[in-house]
């Protein structure tokens, strides 16, 4: 078996934290961090059970700022 990095994007929605994937498409949520991206790696193992994805490379991921009219 081998291993694959995917990226994880977490944001607090009242109490939880939500983990989405953005490689996969796959979402998850815990009440801390650590259990948000747990149950995010499970979630992702599963689905890519069902549907293994090619072997591509891995996107760049950055951010960017926006002007925002309060």
């Amino acid at each position: 078996m081998q291993t694959r990095s995917f990226a994880a994007v977490l944001y607090k929605e009242g109490n939880l934290y939500v983990a989405e994937c953005p490689e996969v498409g796959t979402v998850s949520q815990g009440y801390t961090v650590e259990e948000a991206l747990e149950n995010l790696r499970e979630a992702t193992e599963l689905y890519l059970e069902e549907f293994p994805l090619p072997n591509t490379s891995k996107p760049l991921i950055t951010t960017f700022e926006v002007a925002v009219h309060a």
